[in-house]
């Protein structure tokens, strides 16, 4: 198509009439006049391929490629007359006409005609001729099964796909079928659908198989666009909008006014230290305990105000573990060495305690149903509970430590603790698989990723180690500038996409950090005691939670003034920039 020996003009291709050019990528054109079916154009589209000219600043991109990409978009988006006079002006062909004759003989059911030209496309891997020619012949046989003519069926089986001497499994299905016709599946379809559709399906699946030297990556321009931007996106420090705002037309550039840097609030219900908060899974609660026994539930308005919404009372020590259930209407508090309690958001009561005789309960998760929870308890074993206080499983031994943070991955449904000081235990409560992470260092608290791939771990020299838990676990990036010698600070996740890394700090100050480079790019100032929890809200990526030895907790914003509150009472004290 378009080759350069090819002196016709754009207006006498056509398309095959029976395509629906919805239903493939581009549109396919094939000459009017005949081709030979020799390696000839293919050789000129190869010779091409190997043409040194380039283009850009940096000499990396070659002239003949990209003209093919953007050839491709422009049949991909439906500009066919503007795709083929590309070809004719450039000399730089989209592909071999033997490509349009391939699709062609596909979409026409012509298998052995496909089948033939596919062996002059040139590809020097065995492997990858043989699983084409197993899709296309798989896809003869089915047509025959769904025809009746199931001798014509097993001859195919037998003389083509069978002596191709590959995927054997897959071969044994087809021989079942033989005896079973009604079962037949094309591309994971019914047979008794549309041929035209599943040999569409199988022409997607063979424009994977091929070497993109053959045939151009669907879509290969937008997948490149889409590429740079997000290198942009993930190279860009402050980043913390909608990717939807990015343009095409300036580099992609925020400034740090996209990072919840304004205090708009400070919280002074507790009167004492304040240890622990966590925002809800919907952002609509925030939750936080403090030295004074007391947990506090407030609501986050949809103007972005954060409510007092229930006191709970009841526990005896501090609480050091909060847990909000996948739905969210529920909340369990573990206090120090004492018990578990759950409770009704909506109303603020408690609906159970869960206590072991004798020893105490350290910490405390939600199973990934929400019907059941898991606690450590003081002999170092965790216990599975179910929400009326049956006790379903316990694991003794090594499994947890005193002050231990206990996470859930809802999808591997494995347990996260620290076993040792120094080690991490995710451990499989149904596979009853185990695997470990050692660091050098004393582990003081840990963070799991939302969606259970990463796992951020606080250790004693005023590190934090993200690793990637997600298979082998691997130590990905370490961040470091807070400040830590006595206490046990709490740090998270947050902002869109998980872009950073927060942190509290002995010096009364908040620490930001950008997650992929690992670079320190805020300090924020206005807590007046060292700051032992953030919690960045999980639905807005600009609102930032701190807890504080200073018994406020802050509410971080955008660095706008708000002054409009509709009038509204606030159970906090308004500020803007750190300032009352």
């Amino acid at each position: 198509m378009g080759g350069v020996e090819d002196d016709e003009p754009p207006s006498k291709r056509v398309k095959v009439t029976s395509l629906d050019s919805r239903g493939i990528p581009y549109s396919l054109y094939l000459r009017q006049r005949g081709c030979s079916l020799t390696t000839d154009s293919m050789a000129r589209l190869l010779a091409t391929e190997g043409d040194d000219e380039v283009v850009g600043s940096k000499g990396i991109i070659k002239k003949v490629e990209l003209v093919r990409v953007i050839a491709e978009a422009l049949y991909s988006l439906g500009y066919s007359k503007s795709g083929a006079c590309l070809e004719e002006e450039s000399g730089i062909p989209f592909h071999a006409p033997e490509i349009d004759f391939f699709m062609h003989h596909i979409l026409e059911g012509q298998w052995d005609e496909s089948v033939a030209v596919l062996h002059k496309f040139g590809v020097t891997d065995e492997t990858i001729v043989k699983l084409a020619s197993l899709a296309i012949f798989e896809q003869k046989f089915s047509e025959l099964l769904d025809d009746g003519e199931i001798m014509e069926a097993l001859k195919t089986l037998q003389t083509e796909i069978t002596p191709l001497c590959i995927n054997y499994e897959r071969v044994r299905e087809l021989s079942s079928l033989v005896l079973s016709p009604k079962q037949n599946l094309v591309n994971g379809t019914s047979s008794k659908g549309s041929k035209l559709e599943s040999r569409k399906k199988l022409l997607d699946k063979l424009r994977k198989l091929l070497p993109p030297t053959v045939i151009v990556p669907e879509k290969r321009l937008v997948h490149l666009v889409e590429q740079a931007l997000v290198l942009q996106k993930d190279a860009c420090k402050f980043h913390n909008s909608s990717v939807g705002k990015m343009s095409l037309l300036a580099d992609h550039q925020c400034g740090r006014d996209h990072i919840p840097t304004q205090t708009l609030q400070v919280l002074q219900e507790h009167k004492d230290e304040v240890l622990v908060l966590q925002f809800s899974h919907n952002g609509k609660y925030l939750a936080s305990s403090s030295g004074d026994h007391l947990v506090i539930i407030w609501e986050v308005m949809d103007d972005g105000q954060v409510l007092l919404k229930h006191r709970l009372y009841g526990h005896q020590k501090p609480v050091s573990c909060i847990s909000w259930s996948p739905d969210d209407n529920q909340l369990l508090t573990c206090g120090g060495e004492e018990l578990v309690r759950r409770w009704d958001v909506a109303l603020g009561e408690c609906l159970y305690i869960y206590e072991k005789s004798v020893l105490g309960l350290v910490s405390c998760a939600w199973g990934p149903d929400g019907k059941s929870l898991f606690s450590g308890v003081t002999d170092k074993s965790i216990i599975m509970w179910d929400l009326e206080g049956k006790e379903l499983e316990c694991w003794r031994g090594q499994k947890t430590l005193r002050n231990a943070d206990l996470g859930i991955t809802s999808i591997t449904k494995e347990l996260i603790t620290v076993c040792k000081e120094t080690v991490v235990l995710l451990f499989g409560w149904e596979s009853k698989s185990e695997r470990f992470i050692e660091e050098d260092q004393i582990i003081t608290s840990f963070s799991l990723s939302e969606d259970g791939k990463f796992l951020l771990l606080s250790l004693w020299n005023e590190e934090l180690h993200l690793w990637n838990i997600d298979g082998c676990p691997r130590l990905v990036s370490k961040y470091k500038g807070h400040k830590r010698s006595r206490f046990i600070l709490q740090s998270c996740f947050g902002g869109l996409d998980h872009a950073f890394i927060s942190s509290g700090s002995e010096d009364s100050q908040v620490y930001i950090w950008h997650r992929l480079s690992g670079e320190l790019i805020l300090t924020l100032a206005g807590h007046t005691g060292a700051v032992n929890c953030v919690s960045w809200n999980p639905t807005n990526p600009h609102m930032l939670a701190s807890a504080s030895d200073d018994r406020t907790i802050r509410i971080w914003g955008l660095n706008q003034v708000n002054a409009n509150y509709n009038g509204r009472h606030s159970n906090g004290v308004h500020h803007c920039n750190g300032g009352s």
